[in-house]
């Protein structure tokens, strides 16, 4: 079913950064803001390429992923409904470190960096509003840091799904990434990830179609995920 379009202005006022902004000033910045309708797939712009604008999700999901010569491609993160992206090369004015990529059919808009200077010269509470965002993703990167050292590799999987189920008793999910890109933001090897994924499933802990994941019970995935168990040494186990 189609989605219903909205003006840029009711877009804005339903995204938690924007929701304390002032009619006036939620117009400035929607007279500016861009809309991207992605097909799942889909690239919104690529590692390297210059910092344009603050970017919101209305709808769907974004991977970020970073490559190098030397690791390929790697899940830096995922940005759902209601998340922005791309604040810190703004500020920095660098080019892009990541490239973004449509998980989902999605809705992105994108506020020009311009847009967005010029409301936080004039708006305090916009620069507050800023600024918190940006503290609650470095805590969310320092928390993710810590995960990736943190007991087996099994469990920091358990941890990643029982994040999106975030507290419901089953979980229905696409994985947003390959399974090497995971692997990857997990501080696994593929090959590691698949014997977990293999162990889950032979349990009846997790059923499994391609990226299509189901948790039945996550209550009882999390309870057994920390029954001890010895593991194949592995990079990050």
């Amino acid at each position: 079913m189609a989605r219903r379009d909205l003006a840029p202005a009711a877009l804005l006022a339903r995204l938690p950064l924007f929701t304390d902004l002032a009619p006036a000033a939620l117009a400035r910045l929607a007279a500016q803001v861009t809309q991207h309708r992605l097909d799942r797939g889909r690239v919104l712009f690529g590692q390297g390429e210059p910092a344009l604008g603050l970017y919101v999700v209305v709808y769907g999901d974004i991977k970020l992923l970073t490559s190098t010569p030397g690791r390929g491609p790697r899940l830096t993160g995922l940005v759902g409904p209601g998340q922005s992206f791309g604040e810190p090369v703004l500020f920095l004015e660098r080019p892009t470190l990541v490239q973004a990529v449509a998980a989902s059919d999605a809705l992105v808009l994108r506020v020009p960096k311009e847009a967005v200077f010029a409301e936080l010269d004039r708006n305090p509470c916009f620069a507050r509003q800023m600024i918190a965002g940006l503290a609650q993703r470095v805590q969310a990167l320092v928390q993710d840091l810590d995960r990736q050292t943190e007991g087996t590799g099994k469990t920091r999987f358990v941890a990643y799904l029982l994040r999106h189920a975030d507290g419901q008793p089953s979980l229905s999910w696409r994985l947003p990434a390959t399974k090497r890109e995971i692997a990857a933001q997990l501080n696994l090897t593929p090959e590691h990830l698949s014997r977990i994924l293999r162990e889950l499933v032979s349990s009846g802990l997790l059923q499994m179609h391609g990226r299509q994941l189901f948790v039945p019970d996550t209550a009882r995935l999390s309870r057994r995920s920390k029954t001890p168990r010895r593991e194949s040494p592995d990079r990050g186990a």
